[in-house]
C-alpha cells in the first residue's frame, strides 16, 4: 500500500500530574502541572503560565505555542536557504507573543514577532538572505495554521558582523 505523503498525523500524550487528593475541588485546590510526551522523546514538564497559578518551572502552552512557530520558520527558513544558495551558519530567535484575556475569562494571541538573527557566509548575497524570510514565511506549516499574524524582524549578520544595509522587515504570514 502506497505512502500518503500528503497527509501527516501526529501523537502526543498529555498527563495531568496536578492532583494534590481533593482533585479540582476549588479552584486553588489542584496544580496545573502535567507532562507531555510522544513515543521515543523526552518528557516535557508542563504546566499553566504562572499568572494562572502555574508552575514557572515548567513549560506553559503559551510558550510552546511560541517556541512552535519559531522553530517553525526556521526551519522553513533553512530549507529556502538551501533552494535559494544562501549558506547560513548559524540561526537564532527570541520570539515575542501577545496575547488578550476577554471579559469572559478566554484569551487568544494577538499577534507573535519572531526575530530571527541569521548569519551567513561572506559572498553569499545579504538581500537574498532577508528576502527570503517571506518565502519561509509563507510556507511554515505552523505559522500557516494560526488564525493571528505573525510578524517577522530579521536581522542578517555575515560572517559575524552586523549588516548595516539590512533594515529588519515585518512581514505577516498568511493565516
Amino acid at each position: 500500500m502506497p505512502m500518503n505523503l500528503s497527509e501527516h498525523h501526529y501523537l502526543v500524550r498529555v498527563e495531568w500530574t496536578g492532583n494534590r487528593g481533593d482533585g479540582t475541588t476549588s479552584y486553588r485546590s489542584y496544580s496545573r502541572d502535567h507532562d507531555i510526551s510522544a513515543a521515543g522523546l523526552p518528557l516535557i514538564a508542563g504546566s499553566a503560565d504562572p499568572t494562572f497559578h502555574g508552575n514557572p518551572e515548567r513549560w506553559n502552552p503559551e510558550q510552546l505555542l511560541l517556541a512552535a512557530l519559531s522553530q517553525c520558520h526556521m526551519l522553513s527558513y533553512l530549507h529556502m536557504a538551501v533552494k535559494n544558495g544562501v549558506i547560513v551558519t548559524a540561526y537564532e530567535d527570541s520570539a515575542e507573543g501577545t496575547m488578550r484575556l476577554n471579559p469572559d475569562g478566554s484569551g487568544e494571541f494577538t499577534s507573535v514577532t519572531l526575530k530571527p538573527r541569521v548569519t551567513i557566509t561572506r559572498g553569499t548575497a545579504k538581500h537574498l538572505a532577508q528576502s527570503i524570510h517571506a518565502e519561509a514565511a509563507a510556507a511554515c506549516f505552523i505559522g500557516r495554521s494560526v488564525n493571528f499574524p505573525v510578524l517577522h524582524e530579521p536581522v542578517v549578520v555575515v560572517g559575524g558582523t552586523a549588516d548595516p544595509l539590512a533594515a529588519p522587515s515585518r512581514a505577516k504570514t498568511t493565516a
